[in-house]
């Protein structure tokens, strides 16, 4: 599983809709200014979280994005993999000029995989919400 850009543009996005999750659906321009995230790049990011599930939408005024499912029931992986392309994997070279075997990537890609797995959007919450209140007690 590769962390790309678009992957943790994709979790930013996804941990602000958890944030703001109110009765209201959260536009695409209010995510990109919290984020500074092009919106353009939003509406590619977001056609593929809605595609997998993870995100419902609405049109028209007062629409908007909304989580599909409680924070703690989707996983990092789940976002990373609903926004990666499924390329196969490449041989890499190391430092020293030699290649590494493809099926190397592939094993620690996997166990990486399995890591995201463990890891839900409600403990991503968390983590900012402690930031936040450590934040605030600093400043």
């Amino acid at each position: 599983m590769k962390i790309s850009t678009k992957a943790r543009y994709a979790v930013m996005a996804m941990l602000e809709l958890a944030l703001n999750d109110n009765s209201s659906p959260i536009n695409l321009t209010d995510i990109s200014r919290a984020q500074g995230i092009s919106l353009s790049y939003l509406e590619q990011l977001f056609a593929n979280l809605r595609k997998s599930g993870l995100v419902k939408g609405r049109r028209g005024p007062g629409g908007g994005y909304r989580l599909a499912a409680a924070p703690s029931d989707i996983t990092v992986a789940q976002i990373v993999s609903a926004v990666n392309d499924n390329t196969a994997a490449m041989e890499r070279r190391s430092t020293k000029g030699e290649y590494l075997p493809a099926d190397l990537w592939d094993r620690l890609s996997d166990k990486i995989g399995i890591y995201l797995e463990g890891i839900s959007l409600a403990e991503c919450m968390e983590n900012v919400e402690t930031l936040e209140s450590l934040e605030q007690k600093a400043g």
